[in-house]
């Protein structure tokens, strides 16, 4: 059976704003449990929730960076049922009239993936399903209500994904975006950016899709695309076996990498929603709109176009250097110090100062080592005044530091030596220590070349210019009647 998968994704993104979306109390992950709530957000009797105007604003701006319709006037409901971390018996949230309809998500392959809605609600509390200190409180669950209320942005997209990778892409491409307009700080391990796929299969060529299956709250990247492998495998099973797919709800095992049932799917009548009483219509006027609209940044992947275009960068390096705004800017500033050389500012980025932050103790973009220090020591590598293993050295001297690298490069003792005389002595020495190696290089065996350039190296204890001893030993070859 030729079966094709068709799979879509529902986001929820949790928005950069200081307070929660209905009442005064701080947006912000953690605190003792339940230290973080008011009447209003546990939705006690006779209090009234009031819009955060932050909220509104996140939304719409991270709504406008994927193309979307803005719902100038849009209305909230109440989506109800009942579960224990759900303190009123339901959410506020926004139905058949969301805040924002129809945006695009360009993907890394070039095609691009629709976004059916995004709209505005408040989250759910959270399950703890062990006691404090790690004891196990068998058949009970407990529950921290600090995260009622915190704002949401939920992204539904089309069924317009066909494999794994292409829903992770989409998922990544999303974070790059929630990251360069500031709207949340998209932390999964916290809870910032959560995901469900929508899982169906159908025979190629059918336009009908199959059931589909919901895999709920997956929380990286990698577990969203091995979640859906695993569905993909498990109802082509089901349905190699002349069996059907039950529409359903079901969670991802990450140790085992695969998927259990949780319950059967609901639909929209199962929630009995209605209009919201305690909250009127959502108006967002011309003026603000185009305030907002005015005040968005690049999207990652314009940047991505212009480094490209600006600096000659690869598409592989500009997607790397654009991954967070914070190095796409940090890119932009040192060419500013160095023009002539983009390229060299970009390799080491993408491995000097990336091997730094990936480290577990990888400081704040703040603390990061200056942009024209960084663009200092690629230049001491082009005019000859440091060995690029020197300025290794140095890098890894000045990066907490921040020490000016052509005081740090003196003081280490690892100044490229351009003193002829001595480079040639220390040429003459390496060639007359390694007989073999020279006598291949004199038959024209130019694969020595390199051991040659590593031993003088060596000797001059790595402050000779290697590609100046490179040319001399080609030279001298050449003269000595190496063809």
């Amino acid at each position: 059976m030729n079966l094709e998968p068709v799979i879509g994704l529902e986001v929820h993104v949790q928005l950069a704003t200081e307070s929660k979306i209905f009442c005064g109390c701080p947006n912000a992950f953690g605190g003792e449990p339940n230290s973080r709530i008011c009447a209003v957000c546990l939705g006690y009797p006779g209090t009234l929730p009031v819009l955060n105007r932050a909220a509104v604003d996140q939304a719409v701006r991270l709504s406008l960076s994927l193309d979307a319709t803005i719902n100038q006037r849009s209305v909230f409901a109440r989506k109800n049922y009942f579960y224990p971390d759900l303190p009123k018996g339901y959410q506020i949230s926004q139905f058949d009239l969301p805040l924002a309809e129809w945006g695009t998500l360009p993907l890394s392959d070039g095609s691009a993936l629709s976004i059916t809605r995004l709209h505005l609600e408040e989250d759910a509390g959270k399950l703890l399903h062990e006691m404090p200190g790690g004891g196990e409180l068998p058949g009970e669950s407990l529950v921290d209500f600090n995260r009622c209320g915190v704002p949401l942005l939920e992204i539904v997209t089309e069924p317009d994904l066909r494999s794994a990778g292409s829903a992770q892409d989409a998922l990544q491409r999303l974070h790059q975006v929630l990251r360069f307009t500031g709207t949340s700080d998209g932390n999964m391990e916290e809870g910032s950016f959560r995901c469900d796929a929508n899982v169906s299969l159908r025979p190629v060529g059918r336009e009908a899709y199959g059931e589909k299956v919901e895999v709920k709250n997956l929380n990286s990247f990698r577990n969203v695309a091995r979640s859906i492998l695993h569905e993909i495998e498990r109802q082509t099973l089901v349905l190699e076996s002349g069996q059907l797919v039950v529409q359903e709800t079901r969670s991802f095992d990450a140790s085992n990498g695969t998927t259990a049932s949780l319950r059967s799917k609901e639909e929209a009548h199962d929630y009995r929603y209605f209009p919201e009483p305690d909250l009127p219509p959502l108006l967002i006027d011309d003026a603000r709109l185009q305030s907002l609209a005015g005040a968005l940044p690049e999207r990652p992947w314009a940047r991505a176009d212009r480094l490209r275009s600006e600096f000659g960068l690869t598409g592989d390096d500009a997607h790397l250097l654009t991954q967070s705004v914070e190095l796409a800017e940090y890119f932009e500033e040192a060419t500013k110090c160095l023009p002539e050389n983009p390229l060299g500012i970009a390799n080491w980025i993408k491995t000097e100062v990336l091997r730094e932050l990936k480290r577990p103790d990888a400081p704040p973009a703040a603390n990061w080592l200056a942009p024209a220090k960084l663009a200092g020591l690629v230049g001491m590598i082009d005019n000859g005044s440091l060995s690029g293993s020197g300025a290794k050295e140095v890098f890894a001297e000045i990066w907490e530091s921040h020490e000016d690298p052509h005081r740090a490069t003196e003081r280490l003792g690892l100044a490229q030596v351009n003193d002829e005389g001595q480079l040639e002595a220390w040429l003459q020495q390496a060639l007359k220590a390694n007989r073999g190696p020279t006598e291949q290089l004199l038959a024209g065996e130019h694969r020595v070349v390199a051991f040659l350039v590593g031993q003088v190296m060596k000797l001059s204890q790595g402050s000779a210019d290697p590609r100046w001893i490179r040319e001399r030993l080609l030279e001298w070859s050449r003269a000595n009647g190496a063809p």
